[in-house]
């Protein structure tokens, strides 16, 4: 599935979100770390300019009321990440 997901991508020369795999991942995120109603969280898939990066990357967004947004990293693209990753992200 994940070439697919890469085919989407670069279809028409931009990117097509896949907002299944973005509710899959908010759902994770919002588990792992017990969130509360209040709490938004965004989910994107970025382009990594940095030589070190794997190139796509997913990022969780997480802003809670009264506190400073967060920023967590997958090094994956949107359609590759998995529970695990997430956890994993989150250092739970």
């Amino acid at each position: 599935m994940a070439g697919f997901g890469a085919l989407l991508r670069n279809a028409f020369g931009r990117q097509k979100v896949d907002r299944e795999a973005v509710e899959r991942v908010k759902g994770w995120a919002r588990k792992a770390l017990r969130a509360s109603p209040e709490t938004v969280l965004s989910v994107n898939e970025i382009v990594c300019a940095d030589p070190a990066c794997p190139g796509m990357e997913t990022v969780i967004l997480v802003m809670e009321p009264g506190a400073r947004t967060r920023a967590y990293k997958v090094a994956k693209a949107l359609d590759e990440v998995v529970e695990q990753d997430i956890s994993d992200a989150l250092d739970l």
